[in-house]
């Protein structure tokens, strides 16, 4: 771990104040926008612009860094990211907010891209696991953190916009000024679609469900505190739940998945799920219940992205795993795209807010019920021959899924060459 530090403290300080930035800025938007009017559908089209947006720079940003190289990628869109960020406010239009939000998807995802090939560099087999969940944590810090300054100003006013274009312009300077080598940058030809889904349909399928519910939850949670009439201090605290509980549940849930049926593991998130969505929707107008909603909703999601791309390695060779990453991920990208879209038209409805909670109840029931018939489709994995379990958050690029499945690989030849050697200390020739 303090190996880790020393080398890559300055790109994991860069990458939270990144994600505070990111943070602030997309549970700020669903807080204005009820300041200044707008529909409830029209700010769920301002949340889905977004992940249109990372969609497009995971597909594009690896030929902008071979092009013009790490540093002028990084330096550029971290610019425009804290140049959007003044617009909103200057321009409270959603024509603009919407095209602003495209462009925020775009540079953040780019970014990431970058900062994830940068993290791998720094990083050998002996403490590549510890780097991807030390990038992780800090991401999900990032995102908490950023919500306590939300109580720093009036959210009516400009200073909550300054905070984080100003947070965004200094990540840049620690990244940009280490001595850390940039790293030469290359991807993985892609599987097809038809292909991975033929290797496993539930995690293609969870996939695409779990970034339709991760969207929601990302984009429209602030969306649905301030049509529920929660103070912001109220929201701040609701929003930070969800990925407290990311936190505090992946662990636990991993050290599970590599001991019993991944498909069993998926059901059983599933129906904590469906409660946890069940507690929001008629418990959600007591405060208190609705954080302990969110805390078991973030707890549940986060682990079943990891736990689908390990479910989806048990079917693969090593060799394709990597490759496995950008069709998952584009998945994920496409569910996550119509998420918001979605829960705006059902709480524009005379549901209300207590369609953010229906959404994701269905969303999860119906995850369930095609992980059950999954199950008797196909023998189970035996645990002992499964892959490891890696903790990735669904905010991570393709380059992140591609180091963490090159990272589950090592370890699962490290198991078997231990264990070939104690075969041989045990029964010698």
């Amino acid at each position: 771990m303090i190996q880790v530090l020393s080398s890559a403290w300055a790109l994991l300080l860069g990458m939270g104040l990144l994600m505070i930035g990111n943070g602030m800025q997309g549970t700020l938007l669903g807080i204005r926008g009820a300041i200044e009017n707008f529909s409830t559908f029209e700010m769920s089209i301002v949340m889905s612009a977004y992940f249109v947006g990372f969609l497009g720079g995971s597909r594009m940003a690896p030929g902008m860094i071979r092009r013009v190289g790490h540093v002028r990628v990084f330096a550029a869109l971290a610019s425009l990211i804290s140049a959007i960020m003044i617009i909103y406010p200057t321009f409270p239009n959603i024509i603009v907010w919407s095209f602003g939000r495209v462009l925020i998807g775009f540079c953040f995802s780019a970014v990431y891209v970058t900062a994830e090939s940068w993290l791998n560099n720094a990083a050998d087999n002996t403490n590549r696991g510890q780097a991807l969940s030390l990038y992780m944590i800090v991401q999900t810090l990032g995102i908490v953190i950023s919500q306590a300054l939300l109580l720093t100003a009036d959210p009516s006013g400009f200073v909550l916009f300054v905070i984080p274009s100003v947070l965004v312009s200094v990540a840049v300077t620690p990244i940009l000024l280490s001595i850390t080598p940039t790293p030469a940058f290359d991807t993985t030809k892609p599987m097809s679609l038809r292909t991975l889904i033929d290797f496993s349909p539930l995690g293609a399928v969870g996939m695409a469900i779990v970034g339709g519910i991760f969207a929601a939850q990302f984009g429209m949670s602030s969306v649905y505190g301030a049509q529920a009439g929660l103070s912001v201090a109220q929201i701040s605290i609701f929003v930070s739940s969800f990925f407290v509980g990311a936190i505090v549940l992946q662990y636990p849930i991993g050290w599970m998945s590599d001991r019993m049926d991944r498909r069993r593991l998926v059901i059983a998130l599933c129906a904590v799920g469906v409660l946890s969505s069940l507690l929001g929707m008629f418990l959600g107008h007591i405060f208190n219940w609705l954080l302990v909603s969110a805390f078991l909703l973030g707890g549940m999601l986060n682990p079943l992205y990891s736990l689908l791309i390990a479910h989806t390695n048990d079917f693969l060779e090593h060799e394709d795993m990597a490759a496995a990453s950008s069709g998952l991920i584009f998945i994920n990208g496409l569910g996550a795209v119509m998420g918001p879209i979605v829960v705006g038209w059902l709480m524009g409805t005379q549901i209300g807010p207590p369609a953010f909670y229906l959404y994701t109840a269905i969303l999860f029931g119906l995850l369930m019920v095609y992980a059950g018939y999954r199950a008797t489709q196909r023998a189970a994995v035996p645990s002992d021959e499964t892959g490891a379990y890696v903790a990735i958050y669904p905010t991570a690029t393709v380059t992140a899924v591609e180091y963490a499945q090159e990272y589950a690989v090592e370890q699962e030849n490290a198991a078997e060459t231990e264990l070939d050697s104690e075969n041989t200390v045990t029964n010698p020739q």
